[in-house]
């Protein structure tokens, strides 16, 4: 059979480890042909496509970003692309297309399958807010990047007596700022499964200068936000193709806040794409891996309208309804413990 691949939404490591995983297990075990799809859905909707041999991911799989580039348009703003995609799945005489990529992504092929093609999933998310999986490959070299840059601060900031405000991604999910927080000492952690109150922050970093410590560190998620603050006011008529709100800058509205309210010198510093960039950890290379040859035997077996999961070690088929019923949250017990630590 013929097989496409494509990559959307954001890049993040690990995306060119599951391209190689799908051809190298596409050719050689069930000697199929692979197609690799340009930029992401604006690739089918042109039919930009290149055929992907063994030769062309040789090498690929330490390399961040992606071969086949990627792209957060959506294709179903406009009735038009429906009808350009599928003239291109059947001109290109493609079987099946295994989509990489996270909620948005993913929805537009549970979409798209609807109207005659064939789909199969892959998810990737630095957030890992997708349901249905334990973790998303990208995660991990996230949150070692973030717990690597809180480090960093610490020396910094305890040498200048500063507060310093991390500002990492996460939309729905505070997994990166949590995880990435407890990992490296952080003071205090916001996301936005629960919303904060610019006191309580005050109240934990005095705490700390009550008992003698000169320095804090705060570590927020993008998408964390003060109670009873409508998100439309920090971030007003800025949405992407998907309807999704433009973030970034909580780092900086907390630390106009604080500075109203206290004679603390604060510094703030986002992550922003760095969060995505560079080689994918071994963890991520692996998971990226199971998943790309789980997903091309999928396709073979004719298992459409599924993706492919990790369930505490093992990978497992579920369907794009279940995995994108809801965004995953963090593990409330997890909010618990990095509590455990703060002030």
């Amino acid at each position: 059979m013929r097989v496409g691949v494509l990559t959307g939404g954001g890049d993040c490591p690990g995306l060119n480890a599951a391209i190689r995983a799908v051809t190298r297990r596409a050719i050689t075990a069930h000697d199929d042909q692979v197609l690799g799809i340009k930029n992401g859905w604006d690739g089918l909707i042109a039919g930009d496509v290149e055929p992907l041999s063994l030769y062309s991911v040789s090498g690929i799989l330490p390399k961040g970003g992606t071969i086949l580039g990627t792209s957060r348009h959506n294709p179903l703003k406009r009735d038009d692309n429906i009808a350009k995609m599928l003239d291109n799945y059947q001109r290109y005489e493609v079987e099946a297309i295994i989509a990489i990529g996270g909620d948005d992504t993913l929805g537009v092929a549970h979409k798209l399958g609807a109207n005659g093609m064939k789909f199969v999933g892959i998810p990737k998310s630095i957030d890992n807010d997708l349901e249905g999986t334990d973790y998303s490959f990208g995660f991990d070299t996230a949150v070692s990047f973030a717990t690597e840059t809180i480090d960093r601060l610490h020396s910094t900031t305890e040498a200048h007596h500063r507060v310093a405000i991390l500002e990492v991604m996460g939309r729905y999910s505070g997994a990166i700022a949590t995880t990435a927080g407890i990992a490296g000492g952080a003071d205090c952690i916001l996301v936005p499964e629960r919303p904060f109150t610019f006191d309580g922050i005050i109240n934990i970093l005095d705490s700390r200068q009550r008992h003698g410590k000169t320095f804090s560190i705060v570590v927020v998620a993008e998408g964390a936000l003060p109670k009873d603050i409508d998100a439309a006011l920090l971030h007003p008529e800025r949405v992407d193709e998907f309807g999704h709100r433009i973030l970034g800058g909580i780092g900086e509205i907390i630390r106009r806040e604080l500075e109203k309210r206290s004679n603390w010198e604060i510094r703030v510093a986002a992550l922003g794409p760095l969060q995505r960039g560079g080689s994918p950890s071994m963890t991520d290379r692996l998971l990226a891996t199971r998943f790309g040859v789980r997903a091309a035997d999928m396709a073979h077996e004719g298992k459409f309208g599924y993706m492919a999961a990790l369930r505490g070690t093992e990978i497992v088929d579920v369907s794009f309804s279940d995995a994108l019923r809801e965004h995953k949250m963090v593990d409330p017990k997890l909010l618990e413990l990095a509590e455990v630590f703060f002030g």
